[in-house]
């Protein structure tokens, strides 16, 4: 079982994939004439503009539940696993990665509102219904959001409250049972309150969250300051091969980065529409411009925050694919929450561990908020037209007990399995959007138009030729006479 896992998870996650992504983001970037540096401005102001709606939350919200996906265990494993094995210049491909993934986070948003639907009284979209109604195909559509419920509904959970709860093993000898028991409860309160409560939850948590752990890292930088050029040239030259150490290693670096940054940001792999689509906006490319800054907070900076602190410090190890060491400074460390512990412990003796614990307990629970809502998405979209809450209550129930399970088991299988899901999620995401690249570039480009007209960009599908975009066609006035009232 596990042999045939492997092989699956080498196929689907094979060097193709992470080019392939490249290659994507380095598209979008070209036909949207590098928006992720002309439209910065607008990714922030349209951050703070609006309000949530009685359907839908805001622009903000949105985003902080589209970061609370993002933002999680990955961001201090992944990126010290990047380093670990491909060295400090693999922080210079991830920041690459962001750059250029900020363009495909655009486009599968935009496209996410684009094609939303009110369902139930709330706003429902995602790559399941953007492919059904952009592309028209059904069974591509269902297998989408089969793939999705199987690994973020029901076997990454797990994987994130084991993080939790060894964490909190190690530092504070917190049991895991009772770890388990409280992640349930907790969780049980924000789920069942619907996705307004795990909206608010999120626009709280993950700000908090990361602005803790930045000034975490701007605390080690600044009592290194005298190391920045230096950490800066080694981050360069290795991520080029021209640092001598490092210089056998430039293809690991190479792919270790651009690996962990699709990884960490998830720009393109059709996690961030599902929260796109939630947002009260007057233009699809609003959202889109907001979510695509999602990808650079979370790489930029939060994953930026870990590999300073590590490279700043010291505290790493590197080594090569057949396991020849190129740099040891930490004995018996193995790559992972270990080397960021390591860092503040060098710095704030006896504070390392408890940090750690405590990032990683607000940076896993907060992802798996996301997979709940993302899972319950997915479920409505396959049960649209009948009675979901039935279904949407036993996935409820499901979630917490893989919760559960996860923090009292060995989730090395659930990794795995989980990659699987994951990996078939990525690869039918970037084929739709590609087929979808059209009706976005055009939304940006009424959007950009109405901008240099000095107006609040307002969308018109039928006007754009855009088909199947009931909600605008039919639900948007009404939904913003009746918010008005």
């Amino acid at each position: 079982m596990e042999e045939i896992v492997g092989k699956l998870v080498g196929i689907l996650w094979s060097p193709v994939m992470i080019y392939f992504c490249l290659g994507v983001g380095l598209l979008f970037s070209i036909l949207t004439r590098f928006l992720q540096v002309r439209l910065i401005k607008d990714m922030v102001v349209q951050m703070f503009k609006g309000g949530s709606s009685t359907s839908g939350v805001s622009s903000f919200q949105s985003l902080a539940l589209s970061l609370s996906g993002r933002v999680g265990t990955g961001n201090i494993a992944g990126t010290a696993t990047a380093i670990a094995f491909g060295g400090p210049g693999a922080v210079f491909w991830m920041w690459a990665i962001a750059f250029i993934g900020a363009s495909s986070a655009f486009i599968e948003s935009t496209l996410a509102q684009i094609y939303k639907v009110k369902q139930d009284g709330e706003y429902r979209g995602g790559p399941a219904y953007y492919i059904e109604k952009g592309i028209g195909w059904k069974w591509y559509a269902v297998l989408f959001s089969l793939a999705t419920l199987l690994a973020i509904g029901v076997l990454m959970p797990g994987i994130q409250s084991n993080s939790i709860a060894l964490g909190l093993d190690n530092a504070f000898n917190v049991n895991t049972s009772v770890t388990g028991i409280g992640l349930v409860i907790l969780l049980a309160v924000i789920i069942f309150g619907g996705v307004k409560r795990i909206a608010g939850v999120a626009s709280y948590v993950v700000p908090f969250m990361a602005i803790a752990y930045i000034i975490m890292a701007l605390v080690i930088v600044g009592m290194n300051i005298g190391e920045i050029p230096g950490v800066l040239k080694l981050i360069f030259s290795s991520a080029f091969g021209a640092d001598a150490a490092f210089g056998g290693i430039i293809g690991s670096a190479i792919a270790w980065g651009v690996k962990r940054g699709v990884y960490s940001n998830e720009a393109g792999q059709g996690t961030g529409p599902h929260h796109a689509a939630a947002a009260e906006v007057s233009h699809p490319a609003k959202q889109g411009l907001v979510q695509a800054s999602s990808v650079y907070i979370d790489t930029l900076l939060v994953c930026s925050a870990t590999a300073f602190m590590i490279l700043f410090t010291g505290a790493y190890n590197v080594e090569k694919t057949d396991g020849t060491a190129i740099v040891t400074n930490l004995e018996g460390v193995e790559a992972g929450p270990a080397y960021t512990q390591a860092a503040i412990e060098s710095v704030i003796p006896g504070f390392g561990a408890g940090f750690v614990a405590v990032a990683l307990f607000f940076f896993a629970f907060t992802t798996i908020m996301a997979y709940y809502y993302m899972a319950e998405t997915n479920v409505a979209y396959l049960l649209k037209g009948r009675n979901a809450k039935p279904a949407i209550f036993i996935l409820k129930l499901v979630l917490l007990g893989a919760t559960f399970y996860g923090a009292v088991k060995e989730a090395a299988l659930a990794w795995a399995l989980g990659d699987i899901g994951l990996g078939i999620m990525v690869w039918l995401n970037l084929i739709a959007i590609l087929i979808l690249a059209k009706p976005a570039l055009r939304t940006l480009k009424d959007y950009e138009a109405q901008k240099k007209q000095g107006l609040d960009p307002v969308f018109n599908s039928k006007k754009l030729g855009i088909k199947n975009a009931e909600f605008w066609e039919q639900e948007y006035k009404v939904d913003k006479e009746e918010n008005a009232s």
